[in-house]
C-alpha cells in the first residue's frame, strides 16, 4: 500500500508506533539512519530533520555542513524483526538544503529526474533485480570470517544447502514489508545465495534493494552468520552479481515483447552498450569488482546475444509480456539509485540518437578463441581505468551532478559493504 502524508500520520497514531527510522543513502549507496519519535514526524515532513553532512563521506565540508532529510510517505514500512508492541517503522528520505533545494549528492532525487524524463519521452520503465550474496560463519566474538556457511552448489537442497531456512526467513520478512521476491536459491559458490525480485518502477526497485540488503544482514546476524555483498569475497569462487532486468512500456505495450525486436528496443540496448565503459565505475565501485569479470558467467566483453549468459546484455527466455533486457555487469556494492539512473539514461540516449545495435555475438565467450573475439570492446580491467573513463565522460556529466562525480572519484574505491 502506498500512503499519503495524512494517512501516514493517522497510521502512526493508531498502530502503536513508538520509533521511526529515517533512511537515506550516501553517494556510495550505504544506508544511513536517524531515528525520531512519532511526535517529530509532522515536523520532518514540513521542514526535514537536520544532520551533520560533513560527517558523511562524500557529502559536504564542515563550513557548510547542515542538510535535512525529508521522509517519503509512500515508503512507510514496519520493521518486522523489531517488537510488535511499540512498533518501529522506517521511511526512505530525500536530502535537501535548508531552503528546500535538493542536495546534489541525493542520488534518489537524480533517479527521480531520470524517470520523469523517460515519462516525458512516453516510456514507463520497469526494473527487476537478481541479487547474489554470501553467508559466512562468525568467530567466537561474533566477528565475520571467510569460512562459508556451507559447501553447497547451484540449486542444491538441504541438508547440503544450510542456508535454506535463512533464505526462507529473508523472503518472508520481505513479504511482510510489501516486497515481493519471485524466487530464491543456492548459487554456485559455497555459502552463496540469490534472491530474484518481481519488476517494479525504478525508484521502488532501488528502495527495495536497499531494504533487501538490510533484511539479509539482519536475518543473517540473528542466525549467527555474516552476509557479504562484496563482488568477489573468495578467490577462485563465483563472484556476486546484481543482474538488472529492464523493460519499457510505451502506450501500455512492452517494447521488448515482439518476436522481432522493435527499433526502440534495439536503440535502448545500443545506448547501454555505447556508454557502458563510461558508467562501469558506478556499477562496479570496488577494486575487487574487476576480478569478478570474465569468470563464472560474469561478462568481460561489450556484447549482447539473445539467451547467452556469457554476454554483457542478454534477453532471457520469458513469456511475451515479461520479456526484457538483462544487464549482467553490475554488482551489489553499487549505489542502486546511481546505477539505475545511468543505465536508463544511457538507453534513453540511445533511443533519442537512434543508435544502431551491433550484431549479436552468438558465442560462449568463456570458451571462445582469441580470433573469435578480436575487435570486441572489453569492460575496464581495473577500477582505476573505470574511474578515468567516468571522469572524462561527457555523458556521465549529463546525468550526475558535478559535485557528486567529484566526490565519488575523490573517494577512489573505498572498501565498503
Amino acid at each position: 500500500m502506498i500512503y499519503t502524508q495524512s494517512e501516514v500520520l493517522q497510521y502512526i497514531a493508531e498502530n502503536d508506533v513508538k520509533f521511526i527510522k529515517l533512511f537515506f543513502t550516501d553517494i556510495f549507496g550505504i544506508i544511513k539512519s536517524i531515528s525520531i519519535q512519532p511526535k517529530e514526524l509532522e515536523r520532518a515532513f514540513k521542514t526535514g530533520i537536520s544532520f551533520d553532512a560533513s560527517a558523511v563521506k562524500g557529502f559536504l565540508e564542515a563550513d557548510r555542513s547542515d542538510l535535512f532529510i525529508v521522509p517519503d510517505p509512500s515508503t512507510l514500512s514496519v520493521l518486522p524483526w523489531r517488537p510488535q508492541h511499540g512498533r518501529v517503522v522506517r521511511f526512505f528520505c530525500s536530502i535537501r538544503y535548508l531552503d528546500g533545494k535538493p542536495f546534489e549528492g541525493d542520488m534518489r532525487f537524480v533517479l527521480q529526474n531520470v524517470v520523469a524524463k523517460a515519462q516525458k519521452l512516453g516510456y514507463d520503465v520497469k526494473v527487476g533485480t537478481k541479487c547474489e550474496f554470501y553467508l559466512f560463519q562468525t568467530d567466537e566474538k561474533g566477528d565475520p570470517t571467510l569460512i562459508p556457511h556451507d559447501d553447497a552448489g547451484y540449486c542444491d537442497l538441504a541438508p547440503r544447502d544450510k542456508g535454506e531456512n535463512v533464505r526462507r526467513d529473508i523472503c518472508l520478512t520481505l513479504e511482510q514489508m510489501g516486497i515481493q521476491p519471485e524466487a530464491s536459491h543456492h548459487e554456485k559458490g559455497p555459502g552463496q545465495h540469490e534472491v530474484d525480485f518481481k519488476y517494479s518502477f525504478p525508484l521502488q526497485a532501488a528502495d527495495n534493494l536497499g531494504t533487501f540488503k538490510t533484511v539479509v544482514k539482519t536475518i543473517a546476524a540473528r542466525n549467527g552468520l555474516y552476509a557479504s555483498f562484496k563482488p568477489k569475497p573468495l578467490e577462485g569462487k563465483a563472484g556476486s552479481g546484481l543482474h538488472i532486468n529492464i523493460s519499457l512500456e510505451r502506450s501500455g505495450k512492452n517494447i521488448f515483447a515482439s518476436e522481432e525486436l522493435s527499433d526502440d528496443a534495439k536503440s535502448f540496448m545500443a545506448g547501454v552498450l555505447y556508454h557502458i565503459r563510461d558508467i562501469t565505475a558506478f556499477l562496479n565501485p570496488l577494486e575487487s569488482s574487476y576480478s569478478r569479470f570474465g569468470s563464472f558467467e560474469a561478462p568481460e566483453y561489450v556484447s549482447w546475444s539473445m539467451f547467452n549468459r556469457s554476454q554483457l546484455i542478454r534477453l532471457p527466455a520469458a513469456e511475451k509480456d515479461r520479456r526484457r533486457m538483462e544487464l549482467r555487469s553490475p554488482d551489489p556494492s553499487c549505489n542502486p539509485y546511481t546505477a539505475l539512473a545511468l543505465i536508463i539514461s544511457a538507453g534513453l540516449e540511445g533511443i533519442e540518437q537512434k543508435r544502431i545495435l551491433p550484431p549479436a555475438v552468438d558465442l560462449n565467450l568463456f570458451k571462445s578463441k582469441p580470433e573469435e573475439v578480436k575487435g570486441l570492446e572489453m569492460l575496464p580491467k581495473t577500477f582505476a581505468e573505470a574511474l578515468k573513463l567516468a571522469e572524462t565522460s561527457d555523458f556521465v556529466k549529463t546525468v550526475l551532478p558535478e559535485k557528486a562525480i567529484e566526490a565519488f572519484i575523490d573517494a577512489g574505491g573505498e572498501t565498503k559493504e
